[in-house]
């Protein structure tokens, strides 16, 4: 079959590269091995449980090119945005941090300096720490996180319900394992450059619903999805590349390899053994990944009316109420229970636990914050390790950071690990795609940032 372009990978980098080439006219091939889209943002039918899960992904306002791929393909109305951020303590104690009526960046202010997970001392050093993200985030990214807090001194507390609660659900690992330009990034775009920036974005249905509709817009552009199509060879061939994938042979000028770095790790061999794959072996080489693990549960009742919040001071960053924040139905609830679902990041510990170990961890931790639990009944319960989610934003890992454009001629890069700017988020998987894309058509289909509001105006230029 011979085509325009070659994709290989269907998750978020490879659907995107697919969604902008496909409006140009291109025609384009895109080569999934999963039986569904999404690649790492995906969902799938439990066979034990008999129902759809996923890892729990979110994005934020300032996400501008994941938001403008959603959409374009008309799957914006499948997220849910909340402009509230609920911390809850074990002692029952509840903060919330939100936007007021001051302007950026002093929008959440008031929320924050009246929020009870905080005394004073903490605030006064998170206030001298996010001082330093004003006039945006640095662009080196050699410091750590850890040496970051250490030089602000930062308070235990400010630590534990403040910095480690935002930047380990964001980045998905330890301090010292997070470089602090992705650390100010976070807190500069949402936090403190807009309020728009800061709304936190979940989607409402399974994640491969969310980009089945994305490759439903790319198929109505004449892109064509192929699914269980896992690459078993790739070669040059003349001036373009061809690749072997379900027993097809595909051929186009332009391949776009939208993998993760794992997976480009074991395709090296069967491209060009030059100079280009040495330099690229050696890249992939610093990149390591950081688990997730989340835990499932139905009740046979409401433990909470919350839709999302973080748990401070506990192994679970966070809570997502799936059943409401899906608008579950009384006869959906009634059929199926009420279900939430607990996000363990940098779960590297759990990757080594037995599913029961987890659970029963999870519910002792759950009940000190949702008493309801004691009541209700337990109906069905599952573990989902992720032990890839992400790549680790280890200081000083933009040296390997590959661009999209490759040495070999008509081959490309994409996937949320390659140079974007973003750590690893579905915004990254979105704008490497666009990359991708932009270097194969000589257009450009990156969205520009949030622009500044407010005093942030002055301080952004």
């Amino acid at each position: 079959m011979t085509t325009d372009v070659i994709v290989v990978g269907a998750g978020a980098a490879g659907l995107a590269a697919a969604s902008a080439l496909s409006t140009t006219g291109a025609k384009v091939a895109v080569l999934e091995r999963k039986p569904y889209v999404g690649g790492r943002a995906y969902s799938y039918e439990h066979p034990a449980l008999g129902e759809v899960v996923d890892c729990q992904h979110v994005l934020l306002g300032c996400c501008t090119n994941l938001v403008h791929l959603l959409e374009q393909s008309g799957a914006s109305d499948s997220v849910r945005w909340f402009d509230e951020l609920t911390f809850l303590e074990t002692n029952g104690r509840v903060s919330r941090i939100k936007p007021g009526l001051l302007p950026p960046p002093m929008h959440a202010s008031m929320s924050f300096l009246t929020a009870p997970m905080l005394g004073l001392a903490d605030k006064a050093g998170i206030a001298r720490g996010l001082m330093e993200f004003l006039r945006g985030y640095p662009q080196d990214d050699t410091e750590s996180v850890e040496m970051w807090l250490k030089r602000t001194s930062q308070t235990q507390r400010a630590i534990r319900h403040f910095w480690e609660p935002v930047l380990v659900g964001s980045l998905n690992d330890s301090f010292s394992r997070c470089s602090l330009k992705y650390a100010g990034q976070v807190f500069y775009e949402s936090f403190l450059k807009t309020a728009e920036g800061g709304r936190l974005g979940i989607p409402s249905v399974p994640l491969s619903e969310l980009y089945g509709a994305v490759a439903d817009a790319a198929a109505s552009h004449g892109a064509e999805i192929v699914l269980r199509a896992g690459v078993e060879t790739i070669a040059r061939r003349g001036d373009g590349w061809t690749v072997q994938a379900g027993g097809i042979e595909y051929s186009a000028k332009s391949l776009v390899l939208a993998v993760p770095f794992e997976q480009l790790q074991k395709l090296l061999p069967q491209l060009p053994d030059d100079a280009t794959r040495l330099d690229l072996q050696g890249k992939l080489a610093n990149f390591v990944h950081a688990p997730i693990t989340t835990v499932h549960l139905w009740w046979d009742r409401a433990i909470t009316e919350l839709d999302h919040a973080v748990l401070l001071d506990t192994g679970i960053q966070w809570i997502f109420n799936k059943a409401r924040i899906r608008n579950w139905t009384p006869e959906q609830l009634q059929q199926r229970g009420h279900y939430v679902e607990l996000v363990i990041s940098a779960s590297a510990g759990e990757l080594h636990q037995e599913r029961d170990e987890i659970i029963q961890s999870a519910l002792r931790e759950l009940e000190m914050f949702f008493p309801r639990v004691r009541e209700a009944k337990l109906l069905k319960s599952g573990v989902l390790k992720e032990a890839r989610a992400t790549f680790s934003v280890l200081p000083g890992l933009d040296a390997h950071r590959p661009v999209a454009r490759t040495a070999w001629p008509g081959l490309y890069l994409a996937g949320d690990w390659t140079r974007t700017g973003w750590p690893s988020t579905m915004e990254g998987g979105v704008r490497s795609g666009y990359l991708a894309a932009e270097a194969i058509a000589g257009k450009s289909f990156l969205q520009d940032d949030l622009p500044a509001t407010g005093l942030m105006q002055a301080l952004s230029r």
